[in-house]
């Protein structure tokens, strides 16, 4: 391993690949710095949890360190990275100064997992019962905050080709400090592994419980959705899983409905491959979705919105349905239930979705030339980005100077 190939990962949360599709993420690309020969520590100032992904089985160092505290400095100087990979804007913007300060010749590259300012606007709207709309979104604080973190940086990682078109046409940033990057994963070469039509049953619904949308999901599905459906197929059952569920969905539990609250999946892609068909009527939300990718790679054909489906298929047909009209939904889900080869046509299409936008290998090597080329030519790279280059000077003057006000106040 070439020590001078130096990666930092200041990560919000201590990831947990088996939880959340960030964390899976986040292991996606250590997966690519390890394999272009860096030599990685990851840093996080948040607690771990029991699911905490163990980085003891790997070769990666792990350190823990303080916000608005002068002893980073003196860690990042040491240490001495290549490049530092921000997990999401909110770490940017509590290091990414100290790093700027300490490291002036390290790479800054954040990776936004999806617009958290686009995801929070949409979730106001629909709180509010209005419609989206950009001018909304460009008008939020947060908004002004994300995008002057992806100015400050060196490259940004994009999932979602909604998200980049936003940033492109809409805002008009460079294209040299983004780059799209969705989930990298394996090829799907054999599909006789799957289980088929007739060896599924069921339909489900799967996503974190830390995450709002998903929520708002589940709590569609047992209100709106799920009832319809069970009355035209009184057989089935909807199978809820996702790591951290609230009480408030605990207790949705109702086997004598068919709506059966699973909590933690031990294994994923064993409850994807068991079930038929996978649903996800998202409302609100940003990024491109772990559950739908997961469905997509087990060969589950699913049932989605315009949300949900967004950035993820480009111009190529959905492995099932996209209805945003509830009846609509019902219906397309009964169809891909029972139709066999209407699942199947579905199920091939997830197959080619997966080889064509999602293949790992591909992916791997446009983010490692990018990194590459970046580096050659940073002086450059950065002379170009004057505003990232005005927002630095500013936020370093005031981020630092507020981080020290806290750091004193701490200290007293």
């Amino acid at each position: 391993m070439n020590t001078s190939k130096r990666l930092l990962v200041i990560a919000l949360v201590w990831p947990e690949p088996a939880s959340t599709a960030a964390g899976v993420r986040m292991m996606q690309l250590l997966e690519v710095f390890e394999q272009e020969g860096y030599f990685i520590t990851i840093a996080s100032a948040a607690s771990r949890s029991e699911y905490s992904f163990d980085f003891s089985t790997t070769k990666y160092t792990t350190a823990a360190i303080k916000m608005n505290d002068a002893s980073f400095n003196e860690f990042v100087k040491q240490l001495d990275p290549s490049v530092v990979l921000f997990d999401r804007f909110l770490t940017e913007e509590q290091f990414g100064w100290r790093v700027a300060e300490n490291c002036p010749n390290a790479v800054r590259m954040l990776d936004t997992e999806d617009l958290h300012s686009l995801r929070h606007v949409r979730e106001q709207c629909f709180k509010k019962e209005i419609p989206f709309t950009t001018d909304a979104w460009l008008a939020d604080d947060k908004t002004k905050r994300e995008i002057a973190s992806i100015y400050r940086c060196d490259l940004s990682l994009i999932i979602s080709s909604y998200e980049l078109e936003l940033l492109t046409d809409l805002i008009k940033i460079d294209k040299s400090l983004l780059l799209l990057l969705p989930f990298m994963v394996n090829e799907i070469t054999d599909t006789t592994v799957w289980k088929t039509f007739d060896e599924r049953k069921d339909f489900l619904f799967i996503g974190g419980g830390k995450h709002i949308p998903n929520i708002d999901a589940i709590k569609c599905l047992k209100t709106i959705i799920w009832p319809l459906i069970h009355q035209q197929l009184p057989e089935a059952k909807l199978h809820i899983y996702g790591a951290y569920l609230p009480q408030q969905v605990m207790e949705m539990h109702n086997p004598k409905e068919g709506f059966v609250v699973q909590g933690r999946a031990v294994d994923v892609n064993e409850v994807m491959q068991n079930a038929k068909v996978c649903l996800a009527p998202l409302r609100f939300g940003a990024g491109i979705k772990g559950k739908l990718l997961s469905a997509m790679q087990n060969g589950t054909p699913s049932v989605t919105t315009t949300i949900g489906a967004e950035g993820m298929h480009g111009i190529l047909d959905w492995n099932g349905y996209i209805e945003n009209d509830h009846t609509a939904f019902v219906e397309a889900a009964v169809r891909l239930y029972t139709t066999q080869l209407t699942w199947q046509t579905a199920q091939q299409q997830g197959k080619t979705l997966i080889n064509t936008l999602y293949a790992k290998k591909g992916l791997k090597s446009i983010l490692a030339n990018r990194i590459v080329e970046i580096e050659r030519n940073l002086v450059a790279h950065r002379a170009q980005n004057f505003t990232g280059a005005l927002l630095q000077h500013q936020t370093m003057t005031a981020t630092k100077f507020m981080s020290k006000w806290i750091e004193e106040k701490n200290r007293g």
